[in-house]
């Protein structure tokens, strides 16, 4: 299957594909802890079928070093013992915040509760706008039928340049 079209091969596209990346480098930047960042980005597009997505954060967290454990277990999170409770938290913030479509009513405030005792309020807001970013950018990559498999690990950077 090919893609629909190639957003940066175009001014409008290239131009809020380059917006989409500097957000996204702000939040890279934040003191959100660089694995959450990636198990979060992991799951959301595993829940929203981005294959395109999926290849570019599982590479990308093995290459940074990521176990092949944890990222194996990113879609079965609640019955594996790999990660931590901060972790969990966030991971259970990325699927009702991915999943409000699916009859959930939004974000529970047990799991915000969770995620404040492990989260500081720049943490905390990294983290929300990382699950807004990556459902956004999985849809993108869903619309235009992008495809996973031919990521090469840190080429991120370049896609959007």
């Amino acid at each position: 299957m090919e893609p629909r079209m190639n957003l940066f091969a175009h001014e409008i596209g290239a131009k809020i594909g380059k917006r989409i990346f500097a957000v996204s480098q702000v939040i890279q930047e934040s003191p959100l802890p660089k694995p959450t960042q990636e198990l979060v980005q992991l799951r959301a597009s595993q829940i929203n079928g981005c294959g395109f997505c999926v290849d570019i954060h599982a590479k990308d967290a093995a290459a940074a070093g990521e176990a092949a454990t944890r990222l194996n277990l990113v879609a079965a999170w609640r019955h594996a013992t790999v990660f931590t409770d901060a972790e969990r938290a966030a991971l259970a913030l990325t699927e009702e915040g991915t999943r409000i479509a699916d009859g959930y009513e939004g974000v529970s405030d047990e799991t915000w509760a969770r995620v404040r005792e492990h989260y500081d309020d720049d943490q905390a807001i990294a983290l929300v706008s990382l699950i807004a970013m990556i459902n956004a950018t999985n849809r993108l990559g869903v619309i235009l039928n992008n495809q996973g498999g031919a990521y090469v690990p840190g080429d991120l950077a370049t896609i959007a340049v």
